[in-house]
């Protein structure tokens, strides 16, 4: 390896660095805008069975308290929810888990291009990327750098879109 391929490999790793460093700021950053919007959502305990209700946060749901529960991801990929959704978990007394989408937010489409970074997927749409779910990637039988429509809220920031639809497929 010459030096100047040395430099590369140094230089990427860098970015990738701070890719994952902006990642978890925004990560940070979204969990408190989603708690805020769950302040009002209700924990209901009925006899033996446990109500209760969050937002979506693109990968879990999050409730009043701050507590995160995971979200089976063919469910939210299914479903096509998006962050800033309202969800409602049933928590059976047998330990198990049914989710309920409660509130869906305004949404917008928008058109972009998918992209694998590592292990995580992303798609580019008007040059702001956003996460989004490997088991909507894996349904749609998407590869890197084919067009797909997504979905995120219609108002304010999100740093995951839902998948709706496979456009076209990279050649």
């Amino acid at each position: 390896m010459d030096h100047d391929d040395k430099k590369l490999g140094q230089l990427r790793k860098l970015l990738d660095d701070i890719e994952e460093k902006v990642r978890s700021a925004k990560r940070i950053l979204f969990e408190q805008v989603y708690q805020e919007e769950a302040e009002n959502l209700d924990i209901i305990q009925q006899g033996a069975v446990t109500i209760v209700e969050g937002v979506f946060n693109g990968e879990e749901m999050i409730d009043k308290d701050g507590r995160k529960y995971a979200v089976p991801a063919n469910y939210a990929s299914k479903s096509k929810l998006v962050a800033g959704d309202k969800l409602k978990l049933t928590v059976a007394p047998d330990g198990s888990f049914v989710f309920k989408q409660i509130g869906p937010v305004e949404r917008k489409h928008l058109i972009g291009k998918l992209q694998k970074i590592g292990e995580r997927w992303q798609v580019i749409c008007d040059g702001k990327k956003y996460q989004v779910l490997q088991a909507s990637v894996t349904y749609f039988k998407a590869k890197s750098g084919d067009k797909i429509t997504t979905i995120i809220p219609k108002v304010g920031e999100a740093d995951w879109a839902a998948i709706e639809n496979l456009l076209e497929k990279n050649k």
